[in-house]
């Protein structure tokens, strides 16, 4: 599979089922969930074609409910200007930090009136949009997802939705979203020896993107700028 590498490097686990596929997120610590123009660099391009949506097994689409489930890793709609994507908490915090310097990720305030909604209710669904704003579902998604590239919400659950007479389960999903805090931040207990999670980075904004750019590179060798950019940006 080609990929942009400089040496050899031990391959990452081929994803069979949702241990294999936490154990990418891992290695990666941030990777996009479909091929995209670094090839090689996807939970997609690691999963044999047999594992997905047959009579037997849905694959990552399901898995990735484990993973978000785990609480070890950020899920949303974070990387090449909206797409699906994973994060380890260290490699997200230094995303949000990047992404919440800059002025064209401020929110509007239709977004800020959703934020409101969710320090309010603690989360928030599409539906739940929809009846704020009186929107339709894919004007909701799109609010959503701008909410998700600006790391000022994430997917903090996913469910499985069953239907029919027989609750089958064919992959419909319905998903919960709050803030990268509520999912990640510990509360600090004074007692010795105690770390606190976080995700207050001690980088600088330009710090924290040459981080999250080292995180790409040290799985896929010598990416061009101009494609880390276009991803991260």
């Amino acid at each position: 599979m080609p990929i942009y590498r400089t040496q050899e490097e031990a391959l990452p686990p081929v994803v069979r089922d949702p241990e294999s596929m936490l154990e990418l997120i891992r290695q990666y610590r941030i990777v996009p969930f479909f091929s995209n123009p670094i090839p090689g660099y996807s939970i997609e391009e690691h999963t044999p074609l047999d594992c997905w949506f047959t009579d037997d097994v849905l694959g990552p689409w399901d898995w990735k409910i484990d993973c978000v489930q785990s609480g070890e890793i950020a899920y949303g709609k974070f990387l090449w200007g909206g797409k699906a994507a994973f994060a380890t908490v260290d490699a997200y915090r230094e995303l949000m930090n990047w992404r919440r310097s800059k002025a064209a990720y401020a929110p509007t305030a239709a977004q800020q009136r959703i934020l409101d909604f969710v320090e309010e209710n603690g989360s928030v669904t599409v539906s739940d949009v929809r009846r704020l704003l009186g929107i339709k579902k894919s004007a909701a998604d799109a609010l959503l997802g701008k909410l998700q590239m600006q790391a000022r919400i994430l997917t903090g659950d996913i469910t499985r939705v069953y239907r029919g007479p027989e609750l089958s389960y064919a992959g419909w999903q319905r998903s919960t979203f709050c803030t990268p805090e509520s999912l990640f931040e510990e509360l600090d207990f004074p007692f010795p020896g105690f770390k606190p999670r976080t995700l207050k980075s001690a980088l600088t904004p330009d710090e924290s993107f040459a981080f999250v750019k080292d995180c790409v590179r040290a799985v896929c060798g010598d990416v061009p700028d101009r494609l880390l950019y276009k991803m991260l940006a």
